[in-house]
């Protein structure tokens, strides 16, 4: 099974990034409650059109888990490390609303239909911090691995690969302990591109204990393996975390 394959980004990172003057570690988790939207298109031989997630393939909203760690230390030219995981599956059954071809099956519209669709992630996120007072700043490459199937009444469609992404954040801090952040991590190449966007404010008590609530985005535009994707999913989240 062929990899998906993007062109390297190359970061030109300052030596003197700034760091902080003890070890760092901030342990995370949530729910994420996903809506999908886009199509999305698995041939063979050659033979395939698009697919609607909710009205064709019956896709739903769900609510799934996040989690994550962030190492952050005091060696200005080692980048620190947070890696993430994002489960992201959806299901659905029901009639279709108009004539799409997967696998190389038909379906006309009203036939009756099982679906479901998987994009597993795992993230390495290794970044300088440039900025660290009352607005920090990242920079850093993500590279997120990916595990994804499609399935239409037990025919499916699998793919794999990791990519590499630029990665971004920032973080403004507010009064009372409350701070409102965003992230991304992003690459486009050769008409394709996956955006993963979070903003979020969040709230540090005086005991390690924070919590956080926002809204995520992903968008993907790809083709990889027999799979081609135009694709959306975005809703809200909260979590929980631990800061050392």
């Amino acid at each position: 099974m062929k990899k998906l394959l993007f062109s390297a980004l190359v970061l030109a990172l300052p030596l003197n990034a700034m760091a902080d003057t003890i070890l760092g570690v901030k342990i995370g988790g949530g729910s994420w409650s996903h809506s999908p939207s886009g199509g999305i298109t698995a041939s063979q031989g050659g033979v395939g059109t698009s697919a609607d997630l909710k009205d064709d393939l019956q896709l739903s909203k769900k609510s799934e888990g996040y989690g994550y760690i962030s190492l952050e230390h005091p060696i200005p030219v080692l980048p620190n490390i947070k890696l993430s995981q994002t489960n992201l599956t959806s299901s659905g059954s029901g009639a279709v609303t108009t004539d799409f071809t997967f696998n190389g099956t038909s379906y006309s519209a009203s036939t009756a239909v099982t679906t479901e669709f998987e994009l597993n992630q795992t993230d390495v996120i290794l970044y300088y911090e440039l900025l660290d007072n009352i607005l920090s700043f990242d920079i850093g490459l993500d590279a997120k691995t990916i595990d994804g199937k499609v399935v239409v009444n037990n025919q499916s469609s699998t793919f794999s690969g990791t990519i590499p992404m630029l990665y971004l954040a920032a973080e403004i801090a507010l009064p009372a302990g409350f701070a409102f952040g965003a992230e991304i991590s992003t690459v486009s190449a050769s008409g394709s591109s996956y955006d993963d966007v979070t903003a979020k404010i969040s709230y540090t008590s005086d005991y390690l204990f924070g919590i956080e609530a926002g809204i995520r985005s992903q968008t993907i535009k790809a083709d990889v393996d027999n799979v081609d994707a135009d694709i959306v999913f975005k809703g809200p989240f909260a979590g929980v975390f631990l800061k050392f």
